[in-house]
């Protein structure tokens, strides 16, 4: 071999090394970072300016206006005397038509039965108008955990109760534990609200909008 032949062959050589000492850094590098954001990610490695705080937005939480007080001395409701719209909330075929007739058996009567148009995250909603504050406590005797929400009617001397049933929704209340006293004044849920104080904050449109489909 003749000396420029040499010559090539051991600059090929360091070339071939020095490629070798790079590509061997760089493995070492790319795997302390893998192991190291392993650590932080599973939380065994606490690096400030990565702490998770700062991983990602806070969930927001769901905040509900108060029910409005019944008025002072209001009674229960004759059930016959009450409109109820019934709204599937939950996306569970059937669940407004079933609640329908088993509010329907309980004395109420029905007018609307259909689909929300948006889902309730919840037990059931029932929504009203300033005239059926009393209405809604009667009806919401009947339910385990509702929700009550004042809204803006139309017509101010409206007192058609609307229920939304939510995911959680099981069931009614059987009418014998219901125990409204037709002649004991209504009781306010925890932390109600004048309903005065919140009309002038009630929507312009009701909680819950049917679909033409039947539920």
């Amino acid at each position: 071999m003749t000396d420029p032949d040499r010559a090539r062959a051991l600059r090929r050589r360091h070339v071939h090394e020095r490629q070798a000492v790079i590509f061997g850094i760089l493995l070492a590098i790319l795997a302390v970072a893998g192991v190291s954001a392993a650590a932080i990610y599973t939380g065994n490695l606490n690096v400030p300016f990565f702490a998770r705080g700062f991983s990602g937005k806070p969930t927001p939480s769901v905040t509900r206006q108060p029910a409005p007080c019944p008025p002072q001395g209001a009674l229960p409701v004759a059930a016959n005397t009450i409109k109820v719209n019934v709204y599937n909330g939950a996306n569970r075929a059937g669940l407004a038509a079933s609640a329908a007739v088993a509010l329907g058996q309980a004395g109420f009567t029905i007018g609307t039965t259909a689909n929300a148009t948006t889902q309730f995250i919840g037990s059931e909603q029932i929504s009203f108008g300033v005239a059926g504050v009393a209405q809604a406590y009667t009806v919401a005797a009947h339910f385990k955990n509702p929700v009550l929400l004042l809204i803006a009617r139309a017509d101010p001397k409206d007192a058609t109760v609307d229920v939304t049933l939510g995911s959680d929704f099981d069931t009614l209340v059987p009418n014998d534990p219901v125990g409204l006293d037709p002649s004991t004044p209504l009781v306010g849920q925890p932390g109600c609200v004048p309903v005065e104080q919140l009309a002038a904050q009630a929507s312009a449109k009701p909680a819950a909008t049917p679909t033409p489909t039947k539920s």
